[in-house]
């Protein structure tokens, strides 16, 4: 099995890290990879999209030829989580708390509404504590660094996990997001979910 972390930007090193000991933990034959262009693309059983700054993934994603290319296999059944600007770049619907509707390249393919910066910037972030007994984990810390909020969800999307009003951790079919970051969390049941969504 190879999991590819979407290496442009963002926390895909702490990705790959919490990859690996959720690798380990569950006794598994797999490598972490990152992935920049097509052809590595081309060889991954799952793909992580880290948190960042979802318009800059994109359009980097877009300009090297991955953009599409991820449509197509996302669309196809490629296992996905989207962590922060990954959960951004996944929903087919989004919008900024601040200027509202914003013109940015997207894979879309998930039944979301999300509101970027909902919570506010980079001073605003925070850490709180999450129930994860909905995908066989316990409570942990997480941490939400600029996070959006998934607000609407339709389809086949459905909700894992929530905080307040909002929805924080979604899942439709082969695709998971997040709005918070569960790379730096104190827990690796995240990734031990998404390694068994890329099992089956």
């Amino acid at each position: 099995m190879k999991v590819g972390i979407l290496a442009y930007q963002g926390s895909f090193e702490e990705h790959a890290l919490q990859t690996k000991l959720a690798i380990d933990k569950l006794h598994l034959n797999a490598d972490v990879v990152p992935v920049k262009k097509p052809s590595e693309l081309n060889v991954v059983d799952g793909i992580i999209l880290p948190g960042g700054e979802s318009t800059t993934i994109g359009i980097m994603a877009q300009k090297l030829g991955v953009l599409d290319m991820l449509k197509d296999k996302i669309s196809s059944g490629l296992p996905v989580l989207g962590t922060c600007a990954g959960a951004i770049m996944l929903a087919k619907e989004v919008s900024d708390a601040k200027v509202g509707k914003k013109s940015q390249p997207l894979i879309g393919l998930m039944d979301t509404t999300i509101i970027r910066n909902y919570y506010g910037r980079q001073r605003e972030s925070f850490e709180t504590t999450l129930d994860f007994s909905t995908i066989g984990g316990s409570t942990a810390k997480v941490v939400f660094i600029r996070a959006p909020a998934i607000t609407k969800t339709w389809g086949k999307a459905k909700e894992l996990l929530s905080l307040g009003d909002n929805k924080v951790m979604v899942q439709e079919d082969n695709m998971l997001a997040t709005t918070f970051h569960p790379e730096l969390s104190s827990t690796t049941i995240v990734h031990e979910y998404f390694l068994s969504i890329i099992k089956k």
